[in-house]
């Protein structure tokens, strides 16, 4: 199912990584993590990049957006094994760990899996009731 531009709004999907960052950040909290396991951050990371692709390229259908999303989440897995010291210097900082990750670990891409699939299903749900919302009046 494709989504136009008009159905991906700016201000929606600008609304959605807002709150999934929101939402990510608090996992990582001492409160969150009091609540919740470590690999919902993960999960959420990856529905976050499935609504910033989204967000960049509005036009695009969501399994395409899906593609996209995972392949930069897996990128940027497998880039945590490469280990220069600019990159390592950069992973120290507060943003860059949240963005670029300490270690690889396999067991992350199953979690951006999960979290992509949360952003499409979202998505399209989302989707469907617009749809039916404009044509079951």
């Amino acid at each position: 199912m494709g989504v136009s531009k008009a159905t991906r709004g700016r201000k929606r999907q600008v609304g959605k990584v807002f709150v999934t960052v929101c939402l990510g950040l608090a996992s990582r909290s001492r409160f969150g993590q009091a609540i919740a396991p470590l690999f919902v951050g993960d999960i959420l990371y990856a529905t976050m990049m499935f609504f910033v692709v989204g967000l960049l390229l509005p036009r695009t259908p969501a399994g395409k957006i899906a593609g996209f999303a995972i392949v930069v989440c897996f990128g940027i897995e497998f880039l945590q094994l490469y280990q220069a010291d600019w990159l390592t210097q950069l992973r120290a900082t507060p943003l860059g760990a949240l963005i670029l990750g300490h270690g690889f670990l396999a067991a992350d891409l199953l979690c951006y899996l999960i979290g992509v699939a949360l952003g499409y299903f979202t998505e399209t749900f989302q989707d469907r009731g617009r749809v039916c919302a404009h044509s079951c009046s």
